[in-house]
């Protein structure tokens, strides 16, 4: 007789439930050795887990997918997409399985999925497996994110599985146990507009609603306030991006979800001398997801949005694509609003000043980095020094930058005085802790090809409080060398 399924998570599937012709049944494939390699404590808590007991053998197990826990019911969503320009009609999860969804301590209801568990129908030529080093890749990114305020996907465990993955070379595979507000994905919206028609995307559009804009459903127009709802987070979360240096890879349409969290760590990195044109993706050889980019990008994949909900915005054709072109020529003027806010704050500016006039002075600050190839986030904590009246890191840095003592004039002249809140708040918004791709590669080599996870775990400590300075932690601070950013390439991990 079987023993009772391990209950470690109050599951509540309504995706499965509400939704019933969107995924396929499925359950992932036993790992053969699983050991656990890292567990989210904090986040488990979050979501009404025991830590300890998903450390036992049992909970392992769980989280290895050797063993489903009570209540789960596992699925592998289907979903299409736009990767690089180019429409895929049937992408889906090919690697990655939803356990279930659980409402959290705060009452937020998130989903728990598996990524390299094994194949699944949508898998393709795929062995549907994850390799330990991309999955510790995205706890790591991830958590940075977490910590520096910008909506993400989170990692709650990573479980080394004790088969080989089969890539350049073979290496050690893993399952990553990952946490998002929902897996709902423009891709998601494309699939059932191209295969199953307006009712189906209909369904799809009332359970978005109902699980991420409430507010929306007495909405007259319900279905053209989500493209312009979600037009909004999207514009915000980019410009979060922008503010930190992150440049996120591989921005297709399945990797944009309805949410508004960053979602898929795969070929992405945080810029340091700062360069709009950036990219660091094996894959985007043409600059198409660059730094600077990114903002066209998200309004790219919103229109692909609006196409798959022309249909439910108007049944006259002409009438629903001017409402949603509207909308998406709004995009610019949002995306524009929430990038002025967040970098007035890196640079200690009230709202006060006119829009142009800020607009014009950020600008140049950047201007005189890129031209001069200067490492983004420490100018700009070496600016928040300055603001807090040590200007010694400011002078090193700027000391042979022509062009730089005229800024200056006119930033001091701009703002001659701040607040200790307007100070604080410019420390929150200018980190001096990234993940910064060295030390991360560094982190991966140690853990992947010699089983120590100390360089790993010291790293995570760091980016996990990434606004406080502390000497003991000076070191991740500094960029690399030319030699190794000249060449760095991030790559998919598939």
């Amino acid at each position: 007789m079987n023993a009772p399924a391990p209950r470690f998570f109050a599951f509540d599937n309504s995706y499965v439930r509400d939704l019933e012709d969107f995924y396929v049944r499925w359950k992932p494939t036993p790992a053969s050795k699983p050991v656990l390699i890292r567990l989210n404590e904090s986040l488990a808590v979050e979501l009404g887990a025991d830590p300890a007991a998903l450390a036992t053998d049992e909970g392992i197990a769980a989280l290895a997918g050797n063993r489903l826990p009570e209540g789960a019911e596992p699925i592998a969503q289907a979903y299409a997409g736009h990767q690089f320009g180019g429409f895929s009609p049937q992408l889906g999860d090919g690697r990655a399985l939803l356990l279930g969804e659980v409402i959290d301590r705060q009452g937020r209801r998130r989903d728990i999925a598996f990524k390299g568990s094994g194949r699944t129908p949508f898998s393709r030529n795929g062995d549907g497996k994850c390799a330990l080093g991309p999955a510790l890749r995205e706890y790591l990114i991830s958590e940075a994110m977490h910590a520096l305020g910008i909506p993400t996907t989170r990692a709650l465990a990573v479980v080394a599985t004790g088969d080989m993955v089969r890539r350049e070379r073979a290496l050690p595979g893993a399952v990553l146990t990952r946490v998002a507000a929902s897996h709902v994905r423009v891709g998601t919206f494309e699939f059932f507009a191209t295969h199953r028609g307006p009712e189906q995307v209909r369904q799809l559009a009332d359970y978005v609603i109902a699980r991420h804009y409430p507010q929306l459903a007495d909405s007259a127009q319900p279905y053209l306030d989500l493209l312009a709802a979600v037009g909004e987070r999207q514009a915000e979360l980019v410009a979060r991006w922008l503010g930190v240096g992150f440049i996120h890879g591989v921005m297709n349409t399945d990797n944009m979800t309805l949410s508004g969290e960053t979602i898929d760590y795969g070929p992405c990195a945080f810029m340091e001398a700062y360069d709009p044109a950036a990219v660091f993706s094996s894959i985007d050889r043409h600059g198409r997801y660059a730094y600077g980019q990114q903002s066209g990008i998200a309004r790219w994949n919103l229109a692909r949005l609006a196409e798959t909900l022309l249909p439910l915005i108007d049944p006259d054709s002409d009438r629903a694509v001017q409402a949603a072109t509207a909308v998406i020529d709004a995009f610019p003027k949002h995306h524009a609003a929430h990038w002025l806010r967040i970098f007035r704050t890196k640079l200690g500016l009230d709202e006060s000043g006119e829009a142009a006039e800020d607009r014009a002075l950020i600008d140049d600050f950047l201007v005189l980095l890129s031209h001069n190839r200067l490492d983004f986030t420490l100018a700009c904590r070496a600016l928040f020094d300055a603001a807090a009246g040590h200007p010694a890191r400011l002078a090193s840095l700027m000391d042979s930058v022509e062009g730089f003592p005229v800024w200056q004039g006119r930033w001091q002249a701009r703002q001659p005085t701040r607040s200790p809140a307007a100070l604080a708040a410019m420390q929150q918004a200018n980190p001096c802790y990234i993940a910064r791709n060295h030390h991360v590669e560094a982190a991966l080599a140690a853990a992947v090809d010699h089983n120590d996870l100390a360089p790993f775990e010291r790293l995570l400590a760091v980016i996990q409080s990434p606004f406080d300075e502390r000497p003991a932690d000076a070191a991740y601070g500094q960029p690399a060398s030319s030699e190794f950013t000249d060449h760095y390439m991030t790559f998919c991990g598939t």
